[in-house]
């Protein structure tokens, strides 16, 4: 099959399709259209940036055109960034037939979603969490007769135990007779299991692949130690951005406070930048996308919020400071460039702590980084500038009690739930303490910084060893 035409779709949507710059269906469109079209309940694993939101918005457009009513189809996916992205794709596909979409998503005001709702859009496209409130706290609207269900980015709703308890509210209030949809990156047990206890037939379409990142992707890593990764970071940005002054980067990195320490370090440092995390109001994280879309601004840092669907073409770098712990995630991240065909960089700042995370990656995709070059004179005579802008960031961000909101937010649902909010954080930290194998505090000390000891001397010899050679 070459062309939508002969999948099965109208020529309106055809039409849409080539505005849109898409000459020929991919592999996941062709697999998957006609199916879905045909009224089946449909599985389907791809690649990142292989066309998944179209192989499902296509076929459900095409029907709603037939029988223009809503809720028609209802898009459960777990981000708010993702939401807003697929929900501009519904609009951009659907504009001949006057598309009404409505995004429901938590940081945004309630009391107007919950009036869009009341409307009966076309499309909803959802974060469980908001949905489930809205379920919740009011009974104004219903998706009783909806025709579509789409899970996006499957693996992560169905694997996070967070939205388990969502979707069960969710899911009690949906048609049993619907069409089911579960679209995902990497197919897992979780999906598996769902597919098997399916009562009515399944279409599922998995992509071929013995390497689980596209071949366009130049996948990197660069060795150093702890004390000095943000340097290298710093260095790798500059060498980037003089290179390649047109280009966008992302940064990922593992925690929410780390995302705006390195924002404002960056900002400090001479490279503008925007930050994505979950501690942010939704009206910052969607203005500053915006920027990073429209290419104002060149470089964002995210934590994994942003690691799932976005498609942004001028995104050509991706650096992931921190080592991701599950090779799955390394997957979604590094998928934010090399999308349709194109071609990507991936740098994975790798210290002697996360040697064990990088050959599990590796495993994971059947492939192998190389290493990255760098010039570490250049990086060493740029060390104390970068400690210093970080400290100074620290502090700014101490100042601003960093995070008090959230811990606050965090008591007061204890509270209400009729729980003990010292004993569930004593319950945590025991927790934690037992993974750590009971070890006590100094010997878990004493152990890194024998690692750290370790680790320095072949570095400082590995230095050597280059400066040798270069005289």
């Amino acid at each position: 099959m070459s062309s939508f035409l002969e999948l099965g779709l109208d020529d309106w949507l055809m039409k849409q399709c080539q505005s849109m710059g898409i000459a020929k269906p991919s592999p996941i469109q062709k697999h998957c259209i006609p199916p879905i079209l045909e009224g089946l309940n449909c599985v389907g694993c791809a690649k990142t940036g292989s066309g998944k939101t179209a192989a499902f918005a296509l076929p459900i457009l095409q029907r709603l055109s037939v029988d223009r009513y809503g809720p028609y189809a209802l898009v459960l996916t777990p981000t708010r960034e993702l939401a807003f992205q697929i929900a501009d794709q519904f609009k951009v596909f659907g504009k001949e037939i006057n598309l009404n979409v409505s995004v429901i998503t938590g940081g945004m005001d309630m009391v107007k979603q919950g009036h869009d709702l009341t409307v009966k859009p076309h499309i909803v496209v959802s974060t469980p969490g908001r949905l489930a409130d809205h379920y919740e706290s009011h009974d104004t609207f219903n998706l009783k007769k909806i025709k579509f269900l789409v899970l996006d980015e499957a693996d992560r709703l169905l694997e996070d135990t967070g939205f388990a308890e969502q979707l069960e509210i969710i899911f009690k209030k949906l048609p049993e007779k619907r069409q089911t949809l579960l679209f995902s990156a990497t197919m897992t047990p979780a999906i598996r299991e769902l597919q098997d206890s399916s009562e009515k037939k399944v279409y599922s379409w998995s992509q071929d692949a013995e390497v689980m990142t596209v071949e366009e992707l130049d996948q990197r890593y660069l060795l150093m130690n702890a004390d000095v990764k943000d340097a290298y970071l710093m260095h790798i940005l500059d060498t980037h951005t003089t290179e390649k002054p047109k280009s966008s980067i992302i940064i990922f990195t593992s925690t929410c406070k780390y995302a705006q320490i390195l924002s404002m370090m960056c900002d400090e440092l001479g490279f503008p930048c925007v930050s994505l995390h979950s501690m942010l109001p939704q009206k910052f994280r969607l203005s500053g996308l915006s920027k990073f879309k429209s290419d104002q601004v060149k470089i964002l840092i995210a934590t994994d919020v942003a690691s799932r669907g976005l498609d942004i073409p001028t995104v050509d770098l991706i650096v992931n400071h921190n080592v991701p712990n599950r090779p799955r995630d390394y997957v979604h991240r590094v998928g934010r460039t090399a999308r349709a065909g194109r071609g990507g960089l991936a740098i994975t700042l790798v210290t002697q702590f996360d040697v064990h995370l990088t050959k599990s990656i590796e495993t994971y995709i059947n492939t192998k980084l190389t290493e990255h070059p760098t010039n570490e004179a250049e990086v060493m005579k740029i060390l104390t500038e970068v400690a210093v802008a970080r400290r100074e960031a620290e502090i700014r961000l101490d100042e601003r009690d960093f995070g008090e909101k959230r811990s606050i937010n965090k008591r007061k649902k204890l509270l209400l739930e009729g729980k003990d909010p010292e004993k569930e954080e004593e319950e945590r930290l025991a927790k934690k303490a037992k993974k750590r194998h009971g070890k006590s505090k100094e010997q878990r000390a004493a152990e890194k910084q024998e690692r750290k000891e370790k680790f320095k001397n072949k570095f400082s010899m590995k230095k050597k060893s280059s400066n040798s050679e270069r005289k």
